[in-house]
């Protein structure tokens, strides 16, 4: 009934995501075996790094789970995944990186995650109204206006996801260009921090491709409707 020809291009974002979350939870397990010559466990280069870039005050904490590593900036609290935390390895140490690199672009005022701060509300009220006004607007052809409605807040959710794009690639490269400026990796060791990096940004690429392929497959919908 819902057939829409966008459907087969979402199907095929849909199998890449499904591929970039087995590839980095692959190469996180691959990397996780190789430890860095200097010995740093994830905890040990979150804290340098910070250190190094006046961030004294702001902790690093271990938490339960796998890949659970995020940094809260309400807190301004960097929290590791228990492997990650402990652990010496290529995996841990650019995982924990990547986080300070979150840490470091809050303390610049980095643009595009002030931008992504405040978006955050309107965008977590939006994530729940859209596809309950989609899916009404789908099911009532004669409330086709639901479903325009239901697109402005879908909107809303795929800019949110398309300003992260900036903002985890941005915080990976702070991560690779400090942990080789500040010893924590060698030259040779920064093709492995990359394949972990790269792995973990595909999923972010393929999420925000699918959102985007839906809203507009959505929009086709309701324009398609409004012309009948």
């Amino acid at each position: 009934m819902f057939f829409h020809p966008m459907d087969f291009l979402i199907i095929i974002a849909f199998v890449l995501s499904l591929w970039a979350q087995f590839r980095v939870k692959g190469t996180f397990n691959k990397w996780s075996t190789v430890p860095t010559s200097g010995g740093m466990t994830g905890y040990e280069a979150a804290r340098r790094m910070l250190d190094a870039n006046g961030l004294y005050d702001v902790p690093v904490e271990p938490v339960q789970g796998r890949l659970t590593d995020h940094y809260d900036p309400t807190q301004r609290v960097v929290r590791l995944s228990e492997p990650v935390y402990y652990e010496n390895s290529i995996s841990a140490v650019s995982v924990a990186c990547h986080e300070v690199g979150h840490a470091i672009q809050h303390k610049v005022h980095y643009p595009m995650l002030s931008l992504r701060h405040t978006m955050f509300p309107v965008v977590n009220f939006a994530s729940g109204v859209a596809p309950l006004l989609i899916l009404a607007g789908l099911f009532f052809q004669q409330f086709n206006f639901l479903l325009g409605i239901g697109i402005i807040f879908f909107s809303a959710a795929v800019a949110f996801q398309l300003v992260t794009l900036p903002v985890e690639f941005n915080a990976s490269n702070r991560a690779r260009d400090l942990m080789v400026a500040e010893g924590f990796i060698t030259n040779d060791e920064e093709r492995g921090v990359a394949k972990v990096l790269n792995a973990a940004a595909l999923t972010y690429v393929a999420a925000a491709l699918i959102s985007l392929l839906e809203l507009l497959k959505y929009i086709m919908i309701f324009n398609n409707r409004n012309n009948d």
